[in-house]
């Protein structure tokens, strides 16, 4: 990278990027809260007359709350039948991590048995649903494509539809769900971290992005799920809603969730995203770097990163938190700078990327991009046909007033 490269690099992720904001006319962003909204959970005076004399299944993890109490506890203290709960990556309680295989098990809280959703059994088996009258999906997402639990979605409402069960979708905010971008899904490059041919962020709460599945036929055999979907109230996509719980453990706190549409392409190259620190998806870096402004070693970490990328070696790069921290200010985009620069400094050519990177990216156009030396504006460019093709298919599905698109 040039001296003038990396003062422009340095001057992006210290939020000095703020002016773009005069081209994107997008100062009506809000940040929002737990006070702002009610989630679906919580407006139990919708969905607990369905499930009345039902034998109920339910989809949840750490995320489930209403408020203080945990969804199935909650169930259970009003007198509910809930006999089988499913967790996807993570597991339960959300101790498990990123990738790693969960078994099966008894939650210590009430006794029900806890069906692991992640591994090779990433789909409810027909027998686990024998018993089953109603399941209920309540998972905080992120708005990222590939952010697994969106995928858990598919195979539940899948297995769901073809037992005759119905799905009860309990809406909650998605914290990117103020903006669309990134290329669409090339389904030649379908995989678990990316089912479906949508965006990177696509803007969408989880209750829509279900709506869209039954309503584009995307279920396998173009099964069609029976959803009850109980909405939020308070909720709009001008919003930017900071979690109040860590959505997963490499996630913890706004600023991770903010960048990591943008910081977890890093997964498919040899740089780091902070895995292993207490910055994970807010720093990016690698031994071989020497033109950062930071230093950070990854060890192992128990419930998060076990065995992080470069453990115990030392790397180079850079903080990104300022960036985040301006997000009111910043673009509504993917930012592909970081990427492109990091590329450039460690000039290793396609060694840069591993096998992974298309999956994530879900094409194979942005490494070929990315090795031609195109900028970061003529590859957004490249994008923009098929993200009005599906700004238009979104727009059929949406419960909540959407934000102006300008792209």
């Amino acid at each position: 990278m040039t001296k003038v490269g990396v003062l422009y690099f340095i001057a992006l992720i210290t939020g000095l990027a703020a002016c773009q904001s005069q081209q994107d006319n997008f100062r009506n962003l809000n940040f929002a809260g737990p006070d702002d909204i009610s989630t679906g959970a919580q407006r139990t005076d919708i969905y607990f007359p369905w499930l009345e004399n039902k034998t109920i299944a339910v989809c949840a993890n750490y995320t489930s709350m209403i408020e203080n109490i945990h969804l199935v506890d909650s169930l259970v203290k009003a007198g509910y039948n809930v006999v089988r709960i499913f967790s996807p990556e993570h597991g339960y309680r959300g101790t498990a991590d990123a990738g790693a295989g969960v078994e099966n098990s008894l939650d210590q809280q009430t006794g029900i048995p806890v069906v692991s959703l992640y591994g090779k059994h990433k789909k409810p088996y027909a027998e686990e649903l024998q018993d089953i009258d109603i399941m209920i999906f309540d998972i905080q997402d992120v708005g990222v494509r590939f952010y697994t639990y969106i995928s858990t979605l598919t195979y539940v409402m899948e297995a769901c539809a073809a037992e005759g069960i119905p799905v009860i979708i309990t809406d909650r905010p998605n914290p990117n769900g103020f903006y669309v971008d990134g290329p669409v899904l090339d389904t030649a490059y379908r995989s678990f971290v990316g089912l479906h041919p949508i965006p990177i962020v696509y803007g969408m709460t989880i209750a829509e992005y279900a709506n869209m599945i039954n309503g584009e036929y995307w279920l396998k055999d173009s099964l069609n799920c029976d959803l009850k979907i109980v909405p939020m109230q308070g909720y709009d996509h001008n919003m930017i809603y900071k979690l109040p719980v860590n959505p997963s453990p490499n996630l913890p706190g706004w600023e991770s969730v903010y960048l990591y549409p943008s910081l977890a392409l890093f997964e498919g190259t040899v740089v780091s995203v902070g895995r292993g620190t207490a910055k994970p998806f807010r720093i990016i870096g690698h031994p071989d770097l020497r033109d950062g402004n930071i230093e950070f070693m990854p060890v192992s970490t128990p419930g998060a990163s076990l065995y992080p990328k470069y453990q115990d070696q030392l790397c180079f790069g850079y903080d990104l938190t300022a960036y985040a921290d301006n997000a009111k200010e910043n673009r509504r985009h993917i930012i592909l700078r970081y990427l492109i620069d990091m590329y450039g400094s460690l000039n290793m050519g396609d060694d840069f990327f591993n096998s992974y990177f298309e999956k994530l990216a879900g094409t194979a156009t942005l490494r070929q991009q990315i090795i031609n030396g195109q900028l970061e504006q003529a590859i957004r460019e490249s994008w923009e046909k098929e993200l009005k093709k599906f700004m238009e298919i979104r727009k059929k599905y949406l419960l909540y007033p959407d934000f102006l698109y300008i792209h």
